[in-house]
């Protein structure tokens, strides 16, 4: 199944058949995805102004918003047409993240993890109110 994802460097459609699927879990925002984002995303993603086009993680309105792109990052209720699930399974050449130049120091999430995330957006994308992510410890 093909569906439109994001419009960048000429990636329309996106073969969502590579995707892992989502977990079948009750995911926990504070205790499953925020420690993912935070290790994999937020240092590139963050408060800082060098994240890549334009798109910060640091909370919800962000992380959903987007970027530099008009396009929603996260599409609460429907992970297999979010761009950020495209990217993090790398179906969005050159917009692979963590950038692959960067993965020995940025781990890739692991197909779990990517279920997982997959599954926290097609629950609503839930993200209590106040909770921000911050630099993970080292």
């Amino acid at each position: 199944m093909l569906v439109c994802g994001l419009n960048l460097n000429g990636a329309e459609e996106v073969d969502t058949s590579k995707l892992p699927a989502p977990s079948d879990k009750k995911v926990d925002f504070v205790k499953d995805i925020k420690p993912l984002f935070e290790k994999s995303c937020f240092n590139c993603h963050g408060v800082k102004p060098r994240a890549k086009g334009k798109y910060f993680m640091n909370n919800r309105e962000k992380a959903i918003a987007g970027g530099s792109s008009d396009e929603k990052a996260i599409i609460a209720g429907k992970s297999a047409k979010s761009p950020l699930v495209h990217m993090v399974t790398d179906l969005v050449e050159e917009m692979e993240m963590p950038p692959i130049d960067k993965r020995e120091k940025y781990k890739a999430l692991t197909k779990k993890q990517i279920g997982l995330v997959r599954a926290w957006i097609d629950q609503g994308a839930k993200w209590p109110a106040g909770v921000e992510l911050q630099k993970a410890a080292e």
